[in-house]
């Protein structure tokens, strides 16, 4: 094994996060996001259930401070040097009055990190307000400031080998939706059919293998569909039922989304009217999308879709995406909205989802969508009409 790209893409990545940084009169980065991490190195294990960090000096580091029993991973999956891998001694784990942010403290100030300006992913899943307060405390000469999500901004534009791998995403996530819409009928628990999503996600292809999707994959059958994220349950599938699925491939932590819906019977002349507004509403987001396009034109071109309709969608209608750990393949930078003011630049990957959550029932339809210089390309080839199953 080894990290998934090779040194020199590694190393541009860190050269962008650094004038970033620069920028920013920064001198030091405590990245706590898993998916920060492991974008910046390669490194990829579930670790981060107990505190792990990376530090990125303007001429030091990236250093990968995390569980003694974690560290081996990074021989193997990541960029890392060994002396670039640091391991917090076992009785730091889950202790009442011992935290391993006290461990990274001392490191960072031993290592000539106090006395700085540090900047920190203050609103990430996985950096605890306690881990912050240690480590304010124990390097208590720096000047502590929000990081503002300045990796998850530099990650927007990809790279041509993160294309590729994203595209590889794409074609396990169309096998997944092909493996729903050959398992769903009356009668099959929603659980089984999970299963096998889950087995195809999993497998990939014969060249290829799949990682598990930071989002779980998401099924919504009758009432259920009237809301975005409901779970699987073991109930089976009914006659008539209208059932979306928002499922998705991973390869080597890249996640590409897909959204379709499938009806069992003959559909309703709302459900086909709702679905023809979703899919002209899909078409006029991909016309309107090229590099340099403001996001909130992008949703102004569907909305006037829906207006045509006389049909409403509160939420957001996508956003960036790419590398992600559970429970978000979202990289938490732009939002598909009346008021995202942020153009869109080249090689910015997105997932579009026109999700229509009504009273009793929905449906749903999504793309991952490649930004180019003067359009937008998909990177599935899934039909996106309902799909109807005779029963």
């Amino acid at each position: 094994m080894a990290a998934p790209f090779d040194q020199a893409e590694y190393d541009n990545r860190l050269s962008r996060v650094r004038t970033s940084m620069s920028k920013k009169n920064v001198d030091a980065l405590v990245i706590g996001d898993p998916n920060n991490i492991n974008w910046l190195c390669g490194y990829d294990a579930w670790s981060f259930y107990t505190p792990q960090i990376m530090v990125v000096g303007l001429n030091t580091g990236p250093t990968w401070i995390g569980r003694d029993m974690d560290a081996g991973a990074a021989s193997f999956s990541s960029c890392l040097k060994p002396e670039q891998v640091v391991p917090f001694p076992e009785h730091y784990v889950q202790q009442k009055h011992i935290h391993p942010a006290q461990f990274m403290a001392q490191w960072m100030r031993d290592n000539g990190y106090d006395n700085k300006s540090i900047a920190y992913e203050s609103d990430v899943y996985y950096l605890t307000p306690a881990a912050v307060e240690h480590l304010k405390v124990g390097l208590p000469n720096s000047t502590w400031i929000d990081s503002e999500r300045l990796v998850n901004w530099v990650r927007l534009v990809k790279s041509e080998a993160e294309i590729a791998m994203l595209k590889q995403a794409a074609t396990i996530a169309e096998l997944t939706m092909q493996a729903a819409y050959d398992g769903v009928s009356p009668g099959v628990r929603q659980c089984d059919l999970m299963a096998e999503v889950l087995a195809a996600q999993v497998k990939g292809t014969p060249d290829f293998g799949g990682d598990m999707t930071a989002l779980y994959p998401l099924v919504l059958a009758g009432e259920a569909a009237s809301t975005a994220h409901p779970m699987w349950t073991d109930a089976p599938f009914e006659k008539n039922q209208t059932v979306a699925f928002e499922l998705g491939g991973c390869r080597k932590r890249y996640n590409a989304g897909l959204a379709r819906t499938v009806h069992l019977g003959k559909p309703s002349d709302t459900l086909t009217t709702t679905a023809k507004a979703v899919g002209e509403g899909m078409e006029a987001v991909l016309n309107s999308m090229r590099s340099g396009v403001a996001c909130c034109d992008v949703h102004a071109a569907w909305q006037s879709v829906l207006d045509q309709y006389g049909l409403e969608k509160k939420s957001r209608i996508g956003y960036s995406i790419g590398v992600g750990y559970a429970p978000d393949w979202g990289e938490h930078t732009i939002s598909f909205r009346p008021d995202d003011q942020t153009l869109l630049p080249t090689n910015a990957v997105v997932h579009i989802i026109l999700g229509m959550w009504m009273e009793g029932w929905g449906m749903e339809l999504s793309e991952t969508i490649h930004v180019r210089e003067k359009d937008a390309v998909c990177l599935t080839q899934f039909p996106r009409d309902v799909h109807l199953i005779d029963v």
